[in-house]
């Protein structure tokens, strides 16, 4: 699968998702996508940022676009992590991380003094087409969402 590069249009993936189904991005041309990825359901910053989504939706889908969470967690621990939060949007799991490997977010992280591969916070925004427009990497979660909201309101 090809990498994700900005201005290029995006292989298709079908993954797993929260409800039961799984989520292709050929199912979602004619919308605009933000995947966001994130590295462990119902930690403080994972939470936090789904919330922001989560608030913000009705302006995300009033232009046309979907918001779709991804991690490598379980469908079993999205759909918990889902309903505990009340998050109106879906949540994928790349457990083999072939979508991960396609957008290159895993990377070495430092975590109590060790050396673990891991979700690095990052964000990509499709247009309808199915062409990458922009992306955030390294994300803090405080006021991320309002700048992806921005950036949406431009395509």
């Amino acid at each position: 699968m090809a990498k994700a590069s900005i201005g290029k249009k995006l292989s298709n993936f079908t993954i797993p998702a929260t409800g039961e189904k799984d989520i292709s991005l050929a199912d979602l041309k004619g919308k605009n996508v933000v995947l966001y990825f994130y590295p462990k359901d119902s930690t403080p910053g994972c939470t936090k940022e789904g919330q922001d989504f989560t608030d913000n939706i009705r302006k995300f889908r009033a232009r046309n676009t979907v918001i779709l969470g991804v991690s490598r967690d379980s469908i079993k621990s999205h759909e918990n992590f889902k309903a505990k939060q009340k998050y109106s949007f879906d949540l994928l799991s790349d457990k083999d991380e072939k979508l991960c490997a396609q957008f290159d977010v895993i990377k070495e992280k430092n975590m109590y003094g060790k050396k673990v591969m891991g979700i690095e916070r990052s964000t990509f925004l499709i247009d309808e087409k199915g062409v990458l427009r922009k992306e955030w990497r390294k994300v803090k979660v405080d006021g991320h969402v309002s700048e992806v909201l921005e950036e949406v309101k431009i395509l």
